[in-house]
């Protein structure tokens, strides 16, 4: 990062500090966070060939977040610090590891409607669709403008954002080329609660730009769907969610996809006093794809703003990092157990099953759907209310067909390990990246 764009962002959050040394003027917070985390990568989220070898490394984040409110409005900001260890010399003047997270302003109409612009994390429901990405340190957050609804459990979002290269005139003709990402968006979206009922509707429509192709064409695609279908009855709970994509993909071919989820939920005993929590989770999630041998339309489906790591087990082969697109889809059938040993300490086991949704042709042959499973073991560890520890181990079991959908040439152990170290003092969520 170069020393002006540095100071930019540091001197942005000094008149909000300022604000700090007159109460009266409002309510000022200062918080934090820094993650650790230490990875031995042997197939995570890039399956490794014979003649590769596993990864090693420490990343870290370093976020500093200030907010002031008076009145009706607050304003927020965060800056953070992304690195390796090691990418950046001891002695040195700059780096390119810090960043503007988020910079918003929301403001209050009266106790029910609101606006909030700006830089802001998009996180809803269980994160399948519109996710922050907290478990990778960049994270993610969108440009965009929002108008709230909120009364009660009733909860009806509007917003939209429209991305440009940059603000340097003229920009009239210049085509759109940010990598993964929309040229603008639109969104609607209505959450209620009710009894032992919790649901919530979205609708999602982008335009995306694709400078590749002549004439520079926009290609707009629609998502709609049931993102929380929720009922609980006493120990028991059954939910799921449900999307379908429609409209054109990045190169224009036409699209028609789903993903389907159902699961249910029984927690087996709970001792409130002493934390003590034992409950399993048995569910399938239905990704459709596309045949190997079509060529004319697209029929997968894409979780395009997802925090992904959540889902489809932990060694993110399967839609992170934007792998498995346009692919052949995939069925995942899952079992997972979580014991809480006390308030503080949990370990948790889950169990995929994993299958192509559509069709794999290899040239000469149509191969069996199945790619394979997984075993994720995470456990965690609240050291104080401002410090806790996590750790996990994955291991991947793949078959043949997954060995050709990846490329071939795999080694046959592919297996992940970590270490975490998160330090959040007024933060509610004292671990990341684990879904149960």
């Amino acid at each position: 990062m170069n020393t002006n764009w540095r100071g930019m962002c540091i001197s942005c959050l000094i008149p909000i500090i300022a604000l700090a040394q007159e109460p009266e003027k409002g309510k000022f917070i200062i918080d934090g966070q820094l993650l650790q985390r230490a990875e031995y990568r042997h197939g995570h989220i890039q399956p490794l060939s014979e003649d590769q070898e596993a990864a090693k490394f420490i990343t870290q984040r370093a976020r500093l977040q200030a907010q002031y409110s008076f009145e009706n409005v607050t304003l927020f900001m965060s800056v953070q610090d992304i690195r390796t260890w090691g990418d950046s010399p001891q002695v040195k003047r700059d780096d390119n590891n810090l960043s503007l997270h988020e910079a918003w302003a929301h403001y209050k109409f009266d106790n029910e409607w609101s606006i909030k612009v700006g830089r802001q994390e998009l996180n809803y429901d269980n994160a399948r669709f519109l996710g922050n990405l907290d478990w990778f340190m960049q994270a993610r957050a969108h440009d965009f403008a929002m108008i709230r609804y909120e009364k009660g459990n009733r909860k009806l979002h509007i917003g939209g954002g429209y991305n440009q290269n940059g603000g340097n005139l003229p920009v009239a003709e210049a085509p759109f080329v940010v990598p993964n990402q929309y040229k603008s968006a639109q969104m609607l979206r209505y959450e209620n609660k009710g009894g032992n009922w919790h649901y919530s509707f979205l609708a999602w429509n982008e335009s995306r730009q694709n400078a590749l192709l002549e004439g520079n064409p926009h290609f707009d695609n629609l998502t709609v769907g049931l993102p929380t279908l929720l009922y609980t009855i006493g120990k028991n709970q059954f939910s799921g969610f449900a999307y379908y994509q429609t409209g054109k993909d990045f190169v224009g071919k036409s699209l028609s996809a789903y993903d389907v989820s159902g699961q249910y939920q029984r927690t087996f005993f709970h001792d409130e006093t002493g934390g003590k929590r034992f409950r399993m989770i048995a569910g399938f999630e239905l990704i459709s794809g596309t045949n190997t041998a079509e060529t004319e339309n697209n029929y997968s489906f894409n979780p395009l703003y997802g925090t992904n790591h959540l889902f489809n087990g932990y060694m993110d082969v399967f839609y992170v990092a934007n792998r498995h697109l346009n692919s052949v889809g995939l069925n995942d059938y899952y079992l997972k157990g979580r014991y809480e040993f006390s308030k503080k300490f949990f370990s948790q086991l889950d169990y995929h099953y994993f299958q192509a949704n559509a069709k794999v042709n290899n040239g000469m042959e149509n191969l069996s759907s199945g790619l394979g499973s997984e075993i994720d073991l995470s456990l965690g560890y609240i050291v104080s209310p401002a410090f806790s520890i996590q750790g996990g181990y994955s291991h991947l079991f793949q078959t043949d067909t997954y060995d050709f959908i990846k490329g071939g040439n795999l080694q046959p152990t592919q297996n992940w390990a970590y270490v975490m170290l998160i330090f959040r003092p007024n933060m509610p969520q004292k671990f990341i990246g684990i879904l149960f």
